[in-house]
């Protein structure tokens, strides 16, 4: 193995990661971004946004842009269910709530089970995959969910900081 190989590898850090599902998949994002986890609440739809944006809401005076992961991914919608569950993260000096599944839990994830996330063709925008982890029998995908957001979306969050 070359020098190149083992440095990429050394890139790659133990963290600490709240898990969730999406359908069947597992996923998880940093701990350090989560500023909490609330049951599904109702949001106000904004006219004109794209779908997977289901609205705003007004947690405690503040009110939260709600992304819908399932329909940001190209999922199916389905009916929210008991666990289904927003998660606020803080990015772009925002909170943003995104709509899961289900959360599953916090866990440790140590280097030697990271690895960074397949390269697929151009069509394909996997760039929000941050890493890929092997934990028991699980391929969890860690996400960087500041990049799933597009220029329209951080605009939009923008104009919110703004007005508030």
């Amino acid at each position: 193995m070359d020098k190149k190989n083992i440095n990429n590898t050394n890139k790659l850090e133990k963290g600490t990661y709240l898990t969730f599902h999406l359908e069947d998949e597992l996923y998880a994002i940093e701990i350090s971004m989560v500023k909490e986890i609330i049951a599904l609440m109702k949001t106000t739809k904004v006219p004109k946004m794209a779908e997977y944006i289901k609205g705003v809401m007004n947690l405690r005076g503040i009110i939260i842009p709600v992304i819908d992961l399932r329909l940001k991914f190209q999922m199916p919608e389905v009916e929210p269910q008991m666990h289904t569950a927003i998660i606020i993260i803080q990015i772009l000096n925002s909170n943003i709530g995104f709509i899961v599944d289900r959360v599953e839990e916090v866990i440790s994830i140590d280097a030697e089970h990271l690895s960074e996330p397949p390269k697929f063709n151009s069509k394909i925008d996997t760039e929000f995959v941050k890493n890929m982890a092997q934990v028991d029998k699980n391929v969890i995908m860690i996400l960087d969910l500041e990049k799933i957001l597009d220029e329209d979306d951080i605009n939009w969050i923008e104009s919110l900081n703004e007005e508030a």
